[in-house]
């Protein structure tokens, strides 16, 4: 009988069972290993360095430190040169690296001059010392002889023969005195004196900026542009984007600088001829302007572009950082008083071009054109060289101001015709002041037939905001518009006859006129100009109509010049200005004269001339004293030719004066009142008493004479 066994205690791993259960424990993560104290210092040190304000700081103290150490040398460097011949030796060097042996040469013959000079000077030392002992001597005993006479005038005064060495006594207690305040002065001006001569050196070196780039403040480091190189220029054409221009630089064994000629100071700025190499062209060049400014880290209007006469070459002239925004001196009418104008030799003071040298322009026989757009110192250009030819008495004026806010009220007593307001009326008045003037060239031209060695004065008319007189929509009597460019337009055809033929007979018109157009300056009369400005504009086709094709192809960019911030800064096409050889215009900063300083200058011009009475234009409609109006136009002068009598009547009002009035009607009106005209010299000429009688004799009989 078998036996079973009963276990008493259960398994723990059930029969048959195969799987296994594994519990897996994940112990906490171990605390974070604290960060060593050098650490955490290290990494605050760091902060605290590269903070924008501890970097700020200490470009601080390296600016100011390096201020005064640069300002140091400066100043070394100043007396050194003061002292020797390095700077003509520097001078020198730089010629012949230029390859100038003219300008070596004048510096050489400088050099040499400041060595006899020099040496001269060291001789002299030699007996100065002996010639100081002696002066001293003698000064002392004469300064001692004066103060014992004087003390012996003064004791014979006082009756104390004490009193002889008063005066002696008295400077050598003042002596004392002086010494005394040196020895109380001496300690501190001792102590204090080597800080005053550091800041001496610190502001030499701030002037200067004598410190790195990046230690300059942010507004200085970003206003100064780069010292222009033979390196920047090259750098700079070569990344304007022209591919056969990068690719010829590259192949250039001298990586370009073959192209460059010498770079030279002009002006307020500098000037360098680029040679383009074979398949690009100038004008690729001009029309990326400004991204050449920009590689060169100028403004735009810091970089002039233009073509000289050599082929397949560029100039350009690039300015000193912010040059062009410092203001020029004042016109030489304003500063110099003795100045004088020559219409025929001379040459008018009108500002200074881009090299900052003066820029003259001669007004002999040229008719003038001034234009831009408002605001942008038009009338006073214009009126600058009104000025400066108002002081040549024999220059006429008839001038018609249709802005008519007194820009040129200074020249009532110089012109002879003076027109201000912008109405209709206005306008159809300057029309007839031009047409009158076209009567008085065919006067002068008929003159000249009958002798060809007539001389005539010069006549300048004037007419300001030209474009009102070419816009005029009025329509006359005679179904002819005043204002248009059609063969019938009565402005445009007499500005084209003085332009045609004035120049010859000294009869010239000058226009200043604003946002040109077709509509307001008509091609032909913007052509028929000889000298033709243009202060900024708006587009280039405007610039094309101011200034012409050539001009501009040549460089000329009154558009690109800043409206508001390049006031009286013109563009200038003209044979009477100097032009640098090979190119078209010149660019010219003008001397702005004010109202008060431009009346002092017509002051000074009224002073020359004998006495002028400007006409007035008045309303058509106004009856005419015809004596009075006689009365007027003779002015000061003691007699004055009937033709001419009549011609500034007709001047002063052609509707009432026109062909009607002759010779005989002004004899007769004097006549009435029982004077007559006479001769003089075998002219018949109208005498100032003789017509101021006529006008007490009408008074006394209670007559009036009008015009009809």
């Amino acid at each position: 009988m078998s036996e079973n066994v009963v276990h008493l205690h259960k398994a723990t791993d059930p029969p048959g069972s195969t799987a296994v259960t594994t519990l897996t424990v994940v112990p906490d993560a171990p605390p974070a290993r604290p960060v060593p104290l050098w650490v955490r210092s290290g990494r605050a040190v760091k902060h605290a360095v590269t903070h924008e304000r501890t970097r700020s700081a200490g470009r601080a103290v390296v600016r100011h430190g390096l201020y005064t150490f640069n300002g140091g040398r400066i100043v070394a460097r100043r007396a050194w040169d003061g002292r020797t011949g390095s700077r003509y030796e520097r001078m020198i060097r730089a010629a012949e690296a230029a390859g100038n042996l003219e300008a070596a040469e004048e510096w050489e013959e400088r050099l040499q001059r400041f060595r006899a000079a020099r040496h001269h000077r060291r001789m002299d030392l030699l007996h100065s010392p002996v010639d100081a002992a002696k002066g001293v001597a003698v000064g002392a005993g004469m300064s001692v002889g004066v103060l014992v006479a004087l003390g012996v005038v003064l004791a014979i005064s006082t009756g104390e023969v004490g009193d002889v060495v008063t005066p002696l006594s008295a400077t050598i207690d003042f002596i004392a005195l002086l010494i005394r305040i040196v020895q109380i002065v001496w300690g501190p001006a001792v102590t204090i004196g080597p800080f005053l001569a550091l800041l001496a050196l610190w502001s030499v070196g701030r002037k200067q900026h004598a410190a790195p780039q990046w230690a300059l403040p942010a507004n200085v480091r970003s206003g100064e542009g780069e010292p222009i190189t033979p390196s920047i220029v090259v750098k700079a054409l070569r990344d304007l984007g022209i591919a056969p221009l990068k690719n010829a630089i590259k192949e250039m064994g001298d990586a370009g600088a073959s192209m460059l000629g010498p770079i030279t100071i002009a002006g307020c700025g500098v000037e360098v001829d680029v040679t383009l190499p074979s398949g690009v062209a100038t004008d690729e060049v001009q029309k990326r302007r400004r991204k050449l400014a920009e590689n060169l880290t100028r403004h735009e209007h810091e970089v002039f572009i233009t073509i000289p006469q050599a082929a397949r070459t560029v100039r350009l002239w690039i300015a000193d950082s912010g040059a062009l925004d410092e203001p020029i001196g004042p016109s030489p009418l304003v500063t110099d008083e003795t100045l004088t104008a020559d219409y025929k030799k001379g040459k008018a003071p009108w500002g200074q071009d881009l090299r900052g040298d003066a820029a003259t322009i001669s007004l002999y026989q040229r008719h003038l054109l001034v234009t831009g757009l408002s605001n942008q110192g038009k009338t006073a250009a214009l009126r600058a060289l009104a000025l400066w030819l108002a002081l040549d008495r024999s220059v006429q004026f008839w001038i018609a101001d249709l802005k008519g806010i007194g820009d040129w009220a200074m020249f009532d007593g110089i012109a002879q015709v003076l027109i201000e307001g912008p109405s209709d009326d206005h306008v159809i008045q300057a029309t007839e002041m031009v047409e009158d003037a076209v009567e008085e060239m065919n006067r002068r031209i008929e003159e000249r037939r009958r002798d060809p060695n007539v001389v005539f004065e010069p006549l300048i008319v004037v007419v300001d905001e030209a474009q009102l007189a070419f816009m005029c929509p009025v329509i006359g009597d005679d179904k002819r518009p005043y204002g248009g460019s059609k063969a019938t337009s009565r402005y445009f055809m007499a500005v084209r006859k003085v332009h045609n033929q004035g120049r010859a007979v000294d009869v010239l018109m000058w226009q200043g006129t604003q946002d040109p157009t077709d509509q307001n300056l008509p091609k032909l009369v913007r052509e028929g100009a000889h000298t033709r400005a243009s202060l900024v504009l708006g587009t280039e086709s405007q610039a094309r109509m101011a200034l012409g094709d050539k001009a501009v192809d040549g460089g000329a960019a009154p558009h690109l010049l800043r409206q508001g911030l390049d006031k009286g800064t013109l563009v200038v096409a003209s044979d009477g200005i100097a032009i640098p050889a090979g190119q078209s215009s010149i660019t010219v900063r003008t001397h702005f004269i004010g109202d008060e300083p431009a009346a002092e200058i017509a002051a000074r011009a009224k002073a020359l001339r004998d006495g002028v009475t400007t006409l007035r234009v008045v309303d058509q409609d106004e009856e005419r004293d015809a004596l009075a109006d006689v009365a007027a136009v003779i002015g000061d002068e003691a007699r004055l030719r009937t033709n001419e009598v009549l011609k500034r009547l007709h001047a002063l009002d052609p509707k009432v004066y026109g062909d009607q009035w002759t010779n005989d009607r002004l004899k007769a009106l004097l006549e009435e009142h029982g004077e007559e005209p006479k001769k003089s010299h075998g002219v018949m000429v109208v005498h100032r008493d003789h017509v101021a009688r006529a006008l007490a004799n009408r008074d006394t009989d209670g007559s009036a004479s009008a015009a009809q």
